[in-house]
């Protein structure tokens, strides 16, 4: 998909940059979706760590994350212990939608959940879908493609609400998956800043590993 003469965009390497860091300022509205990742307890965890240990286990989380979502996604921006990914058809494969529960899995199982092993990170992940202003945002040369709206303010919600090895996905994606024979529990959940309490899905990745410490 990257055109020739042009490189390879940081957001996704099969892209190229005149996609995303070269193009002009501005965008469109259009159905997208998203996913947060973010690291359990990591102030914590990096309270107790030096610094180089904490720098190299986060980028052990960018290197596992990376080949993952960029199969399906481009990664807006990593931000210390989380990252974001927006799924978006109009560049993206069909079946994105169940790429989206995919991906979320298979980042759970890059660090450690479903093994034997105790993961070597704590966690957790949010996932909605839904219409956003999606292009180059900020002024002159300081600009970032990314996406705003509420799809992405619920899915950023969503992950903090996700305990370690858990996806919680809104109702709303949930309803679009072609294969719903999944062992996700229904919750309403009370999200901060939202009005109403949110219908979502969870998938317990996590739990055989509870139990075992209990």
């Amino acid at each position: 998909m990257r055109r020739v003469g042009f490189g390879p965009s940081r957001k996704n390497p099969t892209l190229c940059n005149t996609c995303f860091e070269k193009a002009p300022m501005g965008g469109v509205e259009m159905e997208i979706g998203v996913l947060f990742a973010d690291v359990r307890g990591f102030t914590h965890l990096a309270e107790d760590m030096d610094p180089n240990d904490v720098a190299k286990l986060l980028n052990s989380f960018y290197r596992s994350a990376t080949p993952i979502l960029t199969r399906s996604a481009i990664i807006d921006k990593f931000v210390g212990d989380e990252v974001m990914a927006l799924y978006l058809p109009l560049l993206m494969a069909e079946g994105w939608v169940d790429n989206m529960l995919r991906d979320a899995a298979d980042l759970l199982a890059a660090v450690g959940f479903g093994s034997s092993q105790e993961p070597w990170l704590q966690l957790g992940i949010g996932l909605d879908v839904g219409r956003a202003f999606v292009g180059n945002v900020g002024a002159g040369d300081v600009k970032d493609f990314t996406a705003i709206g509420d799809v992405v303010n619920t899915a950023a919600r969503l992950q903090s609400s996700a305990e370690a090895g858990q996806i919680v996905l809104s109702e709303r994606l949930f309803a679009r998956l072609p294969n719903r024979e999944i062992n996700a529990a229904s919750k309403l959940l009370v999200v901060k800043g939202k009005r109403e309490a949110e219908p979502v899905r969870i998938v317990d990745f996590g739990r055989g590993d509870r139990e075992r410490k209990t």
